[in-house]
């Protein structure tokens, strides 16, 4: 699936309009408490800025509502810290296809960047608006997607502006470009064995990636909640455990479908209430006290993940062993991230709460690659193609 990248292009004087996932949380005085996905985009933005192009960035921020302040989904606090991140001046537009933006992507010079106001502000974003996406594909010369958490949508800036842009460079950025190389080709052609950790709380949520990692993968290890919808359909005992009983019949076919290669955990750790200092108990899987709740793996079956991880070629991660925000059941969790940290494996980590939990854990720069889209890395790891990405030139 390899694409042509920002790298392969030559910007020098022409616009540039990227797609970026500045979808940063803000506290309640708009400030950016978390500034990793502009970070990340830094090596794309820079790369257009260093060669003299002039670059337009675009994103949405949040999901604004109709009648709500949109002052709190702005993304001028995000321009203003790729500003300091840059050490230079950041333009800001005040609306994305209007007069503003207009005026200031004309006014651009080469090696200057604009931040155009969130793309979700205009109805036509979300619809995949033709004409809306005809005004943004008119700004810029060569269309750059390095938005990854967002590639598996298919919004205006994503599909119908690349559209709107054939005949001209359209390529990827190299944060894209490195979620593909991992996510993609590393699964196409993994160093075995190949081990999946797959967690969350719900097997409805993971059912298509389950599906499709059996077909490819050595083992799937299972964790998290979703372990007791599979408990249940081997007739264990639950007690107050989180469970989808709709989907008991689909875990039993998962069962016999994945063999040896679906693994489940051997114990549990469980707690009377939903607090650290419950009173506490290990029990076999399916063994769960009728008062008592599985909050994550127990001890028996950390040991018995963290050996498979141990002897991996490849390990991809979606999804925490158990409730890893509240010690001690973030034991299990913790010694998955450890194993995975410390195996010579190509180890990659697939977004969301799986990405939160290895940073929070301190094991971030001891894995290969932590993606920065979790429902687009979920969407991925289920073999989905994207449209965002597929229709971009080819390398």
């Amino acid at each position: 699936m390899a694409k042509k990248s920002i790298a392969d292009v030559n910007v020098a004087g022409k616009s540039v309009l990227m797609r970026v996932d500045f979808n940063v949380p803000l506290d309640e005085s708009c400030n950016v408490t978390d500034d990793r996905r502009i970070r990340e985009a830094l090596p794309s933005i820079k790369s257009v800025l260093d060669r003299g192009g002039k670059l337009i960035l675009c994103s949405h921020l949040g999901q604004p509502k109709d009648g709500e302040d949109l002052g709190k989904y702005s993304l001028k606090p995000a321009a203003a810290v790729l500003a300091k991140l840059l050490g230079s001046s950041v333009a800001f537009a005040t609306d994305t296809v209007g007069a503003d933006a207009a005026a200031k992507v004309a006014a651009l010079g080469a090696g200057q960047v604009v931040v155009l106001e969130n793309l979700r502000f205009n109805k036509g974003e979300k619809k995949g608006d033709a004409e809306f996406a005809g005004k943004l594909a008119a700004f810029a010369d060569i269309y750059c997607n390095d938005a990854f958490g967002t590639c598996h949508r298919t919004d205006a800036s994503m599909v119908a502006v690349p559209q709107a842009m054939a005949g001209k460079p359209r390529v990827v950025g190299f944060l894209v470009q490195k979620e593909i190389q991992y996510l993609s080709d590393a699964i196409a052609s993994p160093k075995r064995p190949f081990i999946a950790i797959l967690g969350g709380a719900k097997v409805s949520d993971k059912i298509k990636v389950i599906k499709n990692l059996l077909g490819i993968c050595d083992k799937v290890l299972i964790g998290g909640a979703m372990a007791y919808t599979f408990s249940l359909a081997k007739g264990g005992k639950v007690g107050k455990s989180r469970v989808e009983p709709d989907r008991v019949e689909l875990a039993k076919e998962l069962i016999a479908s994945g063999g040896s290669k679906l693994v489940l955990p051997v114990d549990t750790h469980c707690g009377d209430a939903f607090k650290g200092d419950c009173n506490k108990v290990v029990v076999k899987a399916g063994e769960i006290p009728d008062t008592f709740e599985g909050f994550d793996i127990g001890p028996e079956t950390a040991k018995q993940y963290a050996a498979e991880v141990a002897n991996a070629g490849t390990v991809v991660w979606n999804g925490p062993m158990g409730v890893f925000e509240m010690p001690p059941f973030d034991a299990g969790t913790r010694a998955v991230a450890q194993a995975i940290a410390s195996s010579k494996s190509t180890s990659i980590i697939g977004g969301g709460d799986s990405a939160a939990a290895i940073q929070q854990l301190g094991f971030a720069d001891q894995v290969t690659h932590v993606s920065t889209g979790g429902g687009a890395s979920l969407a991925m790891l289920e073999g989905e193609k994207f449209a965002a990405v597929e229709l971009l030139d080819e390398a």
